[in-house]
């Protein structure tokens, strides 16, 4: 079933490998990350937390990483999703360490959203067909990627989502952290605000401000835990 309103549905932590994404989470969440899956589409792999909260009730964290051996089924030529074929990006996380890069929007319609978008001149790129296999069964849903793999206004703009039947929360465990707020800030904030007003996720504050940054604040068994991007 597809998401009623729009909302906030996963942050995105780029780590190396999956194992210094998880001591990541272990260490700045208190908490171990659950298993996640295969993005055969990417040749990319993840582990999830659940971060679901009263404010964002159907929200998680997803700790992503390139799959090491695996082939992205991607036609040649096009970038794999949040930038993460940017060797800038790979430098940053190799020299910082596992990081909060991006944010996913969930939305009741993936085409609806896009070309809402493309009104405000934001070209979100290419709505694709994604799955994972899960104990569960196979996870479906249909997101935007740009063929270059872009995230667009450094990251502050999400990429969309629109899922199938099934959600990763809907068998995700409570991890004992969850998401209290998240807010946003970027030299562009009008731009960055008008867009978000025409997902229909105004309700996220956004400001301006010289750097941008993505703003999580989390409830977590070590206390208050804020991730900046």
């Amino acid at each position: 079933m597809s998401s009623p309103a729009p909302c906030v549905d996963h942050l995105v932590v780029l780590a190396a490998d999956l194992a210094s994404g998880a001591a990541w989470c272990e260490r700045t969440l208190g908490v171990a990350p659950a298993a996640g899956g295969e993005h055969p589409l990417m040749g990319t792999h993840n582990r999830l937390l659940n971060i679901s909260s009263p404010a964002h009730p159907r929200a998680y964290l997803e700790i992503i990483a390139i799959n090491p051996g695996a082939i992205p089924a991607i036609p040649t030529g096009h970038k794999r999703w949040f930038d993460m074929d940017s060797e800038a990006l790979r430098a940053q996380v190799a020299r910082h360490g596992p990081q909060l890069i991006h944010w996913v929007a969930a939305v009741p319609d993936a085409a609806a959203a896009h070309a809402a978008l493309a009104a405000q001149g934001l070209e979100r790129g290419e709505i694709l067909r994604a799955s994972r296999a899960t104990p569960q069964g196979l996870l479906q849903w249909r997101i935007t990627v740009r063929p270059d793999g872009q995230r667009l206004l450094d990251g502050c703009l999400p990429t969309l989502i629109e899922w199938g039947e099934h959600h990763p929360c809907d068998t995700l465990p409570a991890s004992g952290a969850t998401l209290q707020s998240l807010a946003l800030q970027h030299p562009d904030a009008a731009v960055l605000g008008a867009a978000c007003q025409a997902l229909g996720l105004g309700q996220l504050p956004v400001g301006p401000g010289p750097q941008p940054h993505i703003t999580a604040t989390l409830a977590t068994p070590r206390g208050p835990v804020t991730l900046l991007s």
